[in-house]
Order: structure tokens, then sequence, then C-alpha cells
């Protein structure tokens, strides 16, 4: 087993519990051209997906096309949202001040999104600028690229790293970059059975709660 020099945490959904906030959002503007219902039907499954994809699959489904603006005025939208509203998942800041490894976060969202989350749930310290959003890369997750650039920036071969990852996009970006991965299943927007599908996906532990990740660690550090 590899030595592990360096610890990668996704932030919306591990770190801040914003994904609920972001699909509801996501919901609201959708519902102006779509019915509710056949909505609510269509996006079950969609979990993890990149909110692109999410659009294009809606255009097509009920042959829309929801115009140049709509991508970007939901982006505004969320961050809007997700600045007034999110909380830190609970246990979070005390589970990764206490891991005695050097932290970073990669992250879909754009880096100023991050940092905002990073405050409010008081590790901006802890994470030191140690920052890696899409908004750095050429592709966002499913790409490996933004752990790929983490690794290289942080002076880290991808196989000496640990993720942490609630979403399968982000799993598959950091399994593809060569690094292991600890699923996160505690936030308020996971699914019944997400942890079987994390698993199914390749991550090494599956933790529900951030009081857990310690151990979790410990294991996959001293594991043959």
């Amino acid at each position: 087993m590899p030595r592990t020099e360096l610890l990668i945490s996704d932030c919306d959904g591990v770190i801040v519990d914003s994904e609920i906030i972001s699909h509801r959002v996501l919901f609201e503007s959708l519902s102006v051209h779509v019915p509710a219902q056949a909505l609510e039907a269509a996006l079950e499954g969609t979990f993890g997906l990149t909110t692109p994809s999410i659009i294009d699959l809606i255009e097509k489904r009920f042959d829309l096309q929801l115009g140049a603006d709509f991508e970007s005025d939901l982006r505004r939208l969320t961050e809007q949202r997700v600045a007034a509203e999110a909380q830190p998942i609970a246990h979070v800041r005390e589970a990764l001040i206490a891991i005695d490894l050097p932290l970073a976060v990669a992250s879909n969202s754009r880096r100023h999104n991050v940092e905002a989350s990073l405050r409010r749930a008081g590790l901006a310290e802890r994470i030191a600028g140690n920052i890696f959003s899409a908004d750095m890369v050429a592709s966002p997750k499913p790409a490996p690229d933004v752990y790929l650039l983490a690794a290289e920036r942080m002076g880290v071969a991808p196989g000496h790293c640990i993720v942490i990852e609630d979403s399968p996009t982000g799993v598959l970006a950091a399994r593809t970059a060569g690094m292991r991965v600890i699923g996160f299943t505690g936030a308020s927007h996971i699914p019944e059975g997400h942890d079987r599908v994390l698993r199914e996906l390749g991550v090494s532990a599956v933790v529900g709660d951030m009081r857990e990740l310690h151990s979790a660690i410990a294991g996959l550090m001293t594991s043959a």
C-alpha cells in the first residue's frame, strides 16, 4: 500500500451542505419551463451529473431550448443562495483539523465560492490556500484534471493521495487520477443506497459521519 502524503477533500456536500440547495435552485429554475411533476420524475437518478449534463437532458426530454443565458443565470442564483443558506457539514472542522496530513480542496465550483465555503466552515486557515477549482482546469469532474492539478501543485504523486468525495462524478474523477477515495454519505442530499453506489465505483471506505473520518483514513494508511 503506498504511503499517504496528502488528503484532498471535495467541497460541496463534504465541507458544506450545499448540494441540496443547488438542486432546489435547479428545480425551481427548470420548473418555469417544465411541469413540476414531470420535472421531478425526469430528475430522478441525476445526482452526480454535472449541471450542463442535466440541462442537456431536460432540453432533450422536453424538446426545449433554454437559451444561452439560462446556465449563467442559474449559476449566479445558485451561488447567491448557497452563500446565504449553506451550513457546514456537522463535525467537519474538527475532523479535518484532527487529521495529521497536508490538506487541499478540489472542487467543481469556482474558486471564490470555495473560499467563501471554507470561511463559513472555519477551515480557511487549515486549507492555507490549497484550493483547486473548476476554473483552474480545462475540464471539470468527472475528468481527473482538478485532482491531478492538486497533486502536482502539492508535489505529491497521485497514488499517495486520499480523497474525500460524495458524488459519483467526484469519485470517478479521483479514481481516474489514480487516487484512493473515501466516500462520504452524511450530507442532506444523499439518496438511500448511495453507499452501495460509491462502493461499486471503487471507493476504499464509506463514512456517514465526519467523526468516522479519522479512523477510516488511519485504516487506509495501515492496511496491507
